[in-house]
C-alpha cells in the first residue's frame, strides 16, 4: 500500500451533487481495494493561471488515501474519463508532510508582482546574437 493525494479541478458549473458523487466513487474505489480514506479537503473555487476549456475558475479538492497502486491506476482511467473533471494529478505523498490546507488566495484586484523590465537593448542585442550564428 503506498500513501497517495488527488488534485482535484472540478468544473465550477458542475452541480455541488456531482461533484460530491464523483468523489465519493473514487472513495468507494479505495474502500473496495481495503485501502484507508485518510481525508478530503475541499480547497474551493479559485482562479487559474489560464483557462481550461474557455473556463477560468475551477473548484479545487484535495483528497488523501492510502491504496495498492493499481486502485490509483483504476482512480486516474476512471477521472480521464468522467464530464466535470477539468484536470487532476495523482500523486504518491512524502512521507511525514503535513501540508493538507489550502494555500492564501491572492486578492483579484491585486496586481501581481513582477520584476523590473528588460532594457530594450539588451534584449535587442540578445536577438542580435541568435542572427549573427546564422
Amino acid at each position: 500500500m503506498n500513501d497517495y493525494e488527488i488534485m482535484l479541478l472540478l468544473d465550477p458549473e458542475l452541480a455541488e451533487e456531482r461533484g460530491n458523487e464523483i468523489i465519493q466513487r473514487i472513495r468507494d474505489s479505495v474502500d473496495t481495494a481495503k485501502g484507508s480514506w485518510d481525508g478530503h479537503e475541499p480547497w474551493g473555487r479559485r482562479r487559474l493561471a489560464y483557462e481550461i476549456d474557455h473556463k477560468g475558475e475551477a473548484v479545487y479538492h484535495l483528497l488523501l488515501f492510502s491504496a495498492p497502486p493499481e486502485t490509483l491506476a483504476e482512480i486516474t482511467r476512471v477521472l480521464k474519463i468522467t464530464d466535470g473533471v477539468m484536470r487532476y494529478g495523482a500523486y504518491r505523498r512524502v512521507k511525514g508532510s503535513t501540508n493538507t490546507k489550502a494555500p492564501s488566495q491572492i486578492p483579484v484586484g491585486a496586481p501581481a508582482s513582477h520584476s523590473a523590465p528588460a532594457d530594450d537593448d539588451s534584449a535587442r542585442r540578445a536577438d542580435d546574437t541568435d542572427e549573427a550564428s546564422e
